[in-house]
């Protein structure tokens, strides 16, 4: 049977918007889209939902130091300006650094109106942030209407980065920055006996493919700690193959024609001893059943697969179909999973369709027989 078009096939947004946005997670960045009131206004004027500065009256240009919520390697960014029509920043730049340690200054509490202070601006100076290297040059930027607000910068830079300096050109206004990336974790320091979420956003693992994301993205399921709500999850439409009256086998499990699927890249090969799949927040629309399959690739095999839609692979079966249960966590330990060597991808198959709000993949890492996955680029893999 056919699969049906996923949304994000029919799209022409850039790939890298597939992959995790590191900095949003953990440091306080918004998830959410940006709004605008018309009649919100404070004692520094209009109210705007993003970082709006004074109109520049002095030399220079303004800027900010950002900390990504999880460290990682940027393949793309995307500026957002949305509503700032006539004060968003007609010019920015993106540099980037891999700290060793954080910046020794704290923010002072709400200082809304008014520049940075001379302790914050003597800490950051010790950082010499003018001098880190460049992911965009000087570029220009457009106006904050739905059909302009995403100005997106496809990124070269193949080290790790903690902090990223955006610069306006010279001042104005920026709703949302979105650092989109594959996080990194130094798998050095983790011993191979030590336990670890093995697919987590923080630990590397990043979303290759899926089938359908009509209501969220299958990548949400490896972020931060449980989901805050539905959004925050993995949901396809309801398929339109639904049989006209539904049957059921001995287990209760669904007796339907049709799946949707996500496949992961792990942040590095390991062998996966316990499960999580958490349906938090679907109640009326979790899938009714899923399971999980595995296998081992290199890079070069991992390109072909996504350039055959992940149709080539020979998957071995780590969680036989499992019954699901609404607003849940279900937990498999080794009596559910079948024996598996290390693994470096997996595949979450749902039936027929809904929500899955978390993917946990509780396991130990083990020597990559090849190159270090975590350590390639992300292929294009819009499905």
């Amino acid at each position: 049977m056919a699969e049906r078009k996923a949304a994000a096939e029919a799209s022409a947004d850039p790939d890298f918007l597939q992959a995790n946005d590191l900095a949003c997670e953990a440091v306080g960045g918004k998830r959410e889209t940006p709004t605008f009131s018309p009649s919100a206004f404070h004692e520094f004027g209009k109210l705007m939902d993003g970082w709006e500065t004074r109109r520049r009256r002095t030399a220079g240009h303004d800027w900010c130091i950002v900390e990504l919520g999880v460290p990682g390697q940027i393949q793309g960014l995307d500026v957002d300006t949305s509503f700032f029509t006539g004060n968003h920043s007609p010019g920015v730049s993106v540099q980037a650094s891999c700290l060793d340690k954080p910046p020794s200054f704290s923010l002072e509490g709400d200082r809304t109106g008014m520049a940075a202070s001379d302790a914050q601006l003597a800490a950051v100076a010790e950082l010499r942030s003018e001098a880190w290297p460049e992911l965009v040059c000087v570029s220009e930027l457009k106006p904050g209407y739905s059909d302009s607000c995403h100005n997106y910068f496809k990124v070269n830079f193949k080290h790790r980065v903690t902090h990223l300096r955006l610069n306006m050109h010279p001042d104005g206004g920026i709703a949302r920055l979105r650092a989109y990336g594959v996080g990194q974790r130094d798998w050095s320091s983790v011993s191979t006996q030590q336990e670890v979420d093995l697919v987590a956003m923080t630990n590397g693992g990043v979303c290759l493919g899926y089938s359908d994301a009509h209501f969220g993205h299958p990548r949400n399921m490896i972020g931060l700690g449980r989901a805050a709500n539905m959004a925050d999850g993995w949901e396809t439409a309801r398929r339109l193959d639904r049989p006209k009256y539904l049957k059921v086998d001995q287990r209760g499990i669904l007796q339907v024609p049709g799946w949707e699927w996500t496949v992961f890249r792990l942040g590095t090969p390991g062998l996966i001893r316990r499960v999580e799949i958490d349906t938090n927040h679907f109640r009326g629309n979790f899938p009714d059943s899923c399971r999980i399959d595995v296998c081992s690739l290199t890079p070069e095999e991992e390109a072909q697969c996504v350039g055959t839609k992940w149709s080539s692979v020979a998957w071995g079966v780590l969680l036989p179909p499992q019954k699901l249960r609404p607003h849940h966590r279900h937990l498999y330990g080794e009596a559910q999973l079948a024996p598996t060597h290390p693994v470096t991808h997996v595949r979450l198959t749902i039936s027929p369709d809904g929500g899955v709000s978390r993917l946990r993949l509780w396991g130990r890492p083990t020597a990559p027989t090849a190159a270090p996955l975590a350590n390639q680029e992300r292929p294009a893999s819009k499905l």
